[in-house]
């Protein structure tokens, strides 16, 4: 089988030998420095996935990464997920008007009477009155 190379640059091996001799990052990049220095000492793309116990298509992928990225492959990629929706600035709001008065003819604040007065005054378009706990519940 062929072998497939990857000719790190000796400011890149310095980089990668000194990354993996601290044992400070994560194991997801220590196994991507690895793999980048396992590839350059000449070893297969499947001598190095089964070392590291990734797949071949993982090993492969980050060979072509480094190919086109440099060393800036072995950080993670962004991952887009959900977006907030609900700010820093309204939870606040939100916590100082349950630290508040309730309004008459209540006692004390509910989750649903807060939820349905945060609308009321515009803070957000909608909010539910689990998301009201949650905002609270991670307020100490």
């Amino acid at each position: 089988m062929k072998k497939e190379h990857v000719h790190l640059s000796d400011v890149d091996r310095e980089a990668l030998v000194s990354l993996v001799s601290q044992g400070k990052s994560s194991a997801r990049t220590y196994k991507r420095a690895i793999a980048l220095l396992e590839l350059d000492r000449g070893k297969t793309i499947t001598a190095v996935a089964e070392t590291l116990g990734v797949t071949h298509n993982t090993v492969g992928t980050l060979r072509n990464n480094y190919k086109q990225k440099g060393l800036n492959c072995l950080q993670d990629a962004h991952r887009s997920g959900r977006p907030v929706e609900i700010d820093g600035d309204t939870r606040a709001k939100v916590t100082a008007l349950a630290c508040s008065d309730a309004p008459e003819g209540h006692a004390r604040w509910h989750l649903r009477l807060l939820a349905d007065k945060v609308v009321e005054l515009g803070y957000c378009e909608s909010i539910s009155h689990t998301q009201v706990r949650t905002i609270l519940k991670k307020t100490n």
